[in-house]
């Protein structure tokens, strides 16, 4: 509010500075009507007054300057072709360079996949070769534990049939009736075929003693101690392996002549 009133103030000195300019100005111009409307006292003369003439010169302001803008150059047909050539040159080097770029990038990923895929392979082959050793020791070893396992049976397979064997003989022995032409030193070699129960069904002569009478006395007394029952007690393997068919040596040792 206060600006507002100082502004109407200056609003109004200026206006009443400006009427009393005008007023003064009016006074001064009645003044000299007046003194020159007024008859002089004098005869023949009278009093002129000359205005005097303010010598007034026009003063020239000088003309602004016009600010000219320079014209620009217009470049030639040729210097712009050019120009956009080395432009389309640098893009092209530019894309080529990034070209050439990702391609060694992408040679460096195929290298490196190459490489880790031919670890890889290298480790599953070391892999696969370790177990392909675990696979053969362990083959190996059960082969050796069965083989000592099949000796093992072998040998007690053959203690066991030769027990029976040597039962064979002694029932042979107990049952056979010494012919007249039997002598000391003569042996026969006979082959029994027998059945799981023990009974004799058959008797190969395999080896002559070189008496017949002794050869048929053998096998009589084979006939005479059947049946075998003791055989009954074996395991089935090993009568079909040993005693389907065994072969049994007679010699009696108590002959005197």
């Amino acid at each position: 509010m206060g600006w507002l009133l100082s502004l109407l103030s200056s609003s109004m000195n200026k206006s009443l500075s400006y009427g009393i300019g005008v007023i003064g100005s009016l006074c001064v111009h009645a003044l000299v009507l007046s003194v020159l409307m007024i008859p002089s006292s004098q005869d023949t003369k009278s009093i002129i007054i000359q205005p005097q003439y303010i010598n007034a010169k026009l003063v020239q302001l000088a003309p602004k300057k016009k600010i000219v803008s320079k014209p620009k150059k217009i470049k030639s047909n040729s210097a712009i072709k050019k120009r956009e050539k080395q432009r389309r040159l640098e893009l092209a080097k530019a894309k080529q360079k990034k070209a050439d770029e990702l391609k060694r990038a992408q040679a460096d990923l195929e290298r490196e996949e190459e490489r880790l895929d031919k670890l890889k392979r290298e480790r599953l082959e070391r892999e696969r070769l370790a177990e392909l050793q675990r696979e053969q020791v362990a083959a190996e070893f059960a082969q050796a534990l069965a083989d000592e396992q099949v000796l093992i049976n072998v040998q007690e397979g053959e203690e066991e049939a030769n027990s029976y064997r040597q039962l064979i003989q002694q029932r042979l022995s107990e049952n056979w009736s010494r012919p007249p032409s039997a002598r000391r030193g003569m042996e026969t070699l006979i082959r029994l075929q027998l059945v799981p129960t023990g009974r004799v069904v058959g008797v190969t002569v395999l080896k002559s003693s070189g008496d017949s009478a002794f050869d048929r006395s053998v096998e009589q007394a084979a006939f005479k101690a059947a049946p075998f029952v003791e055989l009954q007690q074996m395991s089935p393997s090993l009568f079909e392996k040993k005693f389907r068919e065994v072969d049994v040596s007679f010699s009696p040792q108590d002959l005197r002549l």
